[in-house]
């Protein structure tokens, strides 16, 4: 083709059709051009569909771990749930509401005190950060939703600290030297499993009394209430904001099916 224009020009040249030439000239550099932008489109669609499959992916890696926190916010949501109810049993005995029954007051005190902290998965989510990639997530509203997960999960991470610091500071170190340990977990493993764990040890209703007149170990468990149900409702927020970016996220999938 190359050698096809080169003889149409020197023709051109030879016969003195300088005006010819010059169209003829100006017209192959306009389909050099063309040639030039058609191929730098035809890289430009290769390179988006490039991006858009790696987005996709993301995408599909943060709904897998979108969908396990669900799970995990249901079950943590129930715990805390039973903690509060615990907590409102507990105080209830301390103001004298409800009769002093030892295994009762052992099995929701350790309810209590036995907890862990939320763990979210967000696997996808910190390869997405730490690779540099967010800026290939084209939804702004995925983005925006992703970064306010970010700021709740912070607010959760917060309220449980700020909980465990409570325990530390005024139940643990009243329970611990005051209860038998061994003891009450034997018992507590029973109640839980129905038998098939621990032991229906005898509770040493002296050592409860004493915990019983102790404000501090009180307020432990009106803060214990108090904290529980914030973390609840941080949950429930999370849950909101998980469920909506679900949706989205779905939608975004759903457009290169």
């Amino acid at each position: 083709m190359i050698k096809i224009f080169r003889k149409i020009r020197q023709n051109l040249l030879t016969e003195n059709k300088f005006s010819k030439y010059l169209i003829y000239a100006i017209g192959e550099i306009i389909l050099v051009v063309i040639g030039i932008l058609i191929a730098l489109a035809i890289n430009n669609n290769n390179e988006e569909s490039k991006t858009r499959i790696k987005e996709i992916k993301f995408l599909t890696g943060i709904k897998s771990d979108l969908n396990l926190n669900l799970i995990e916010l249901k079950n943590y949501t129930s715990t805390r749930e039973t903690s509060v109810n615990s907590a409102k049993t507990i105080l209830d005995i301390f103001n004298n509401k409800k009769e002093l029954i030892s295994d009762e007051f052992n099995f929701h005190s350790l309810n209590i005190q036995i907890w862990s902290p939320f763990k979210r998965n967000n696997k996808t989510y910190q390869e997405l950060i730490n690779s540099g990639n967010l800026a290939i997530i084209s939804n702004d509203s995925i983005k925006n939703l992703l970064l306010n997960m970010e700021l709740s999960f912070k607010q959760i991470e917060f309220r449980e600290s700020h909980m465990y610091n409570d325990f530390e500071n005024y139940m643990f170190p009243i329970y611990f030297s005051t209860a038998d340990l061994e003891s009450d977990i034997s018992n507590y493993n029973y109640q839980v499993s129905k038998g098939t764990q621990g032991d229906t040890t005898e509770l040493s209703k002296e050592k409860i009394e004493l915990l019983l007149k102790n404000q501090t170990f009180k307020n432990a468990f009106v803060l214990s209430l108090f904290n529980n149900n914030l973390v609840i409702d941080e949950y429930k927020k999370m849950k909101d904001i998980t469920e909506k970016l679900l949706d989205i996220i779905n939608s975004e999938i759903a457009k290169n099916k």
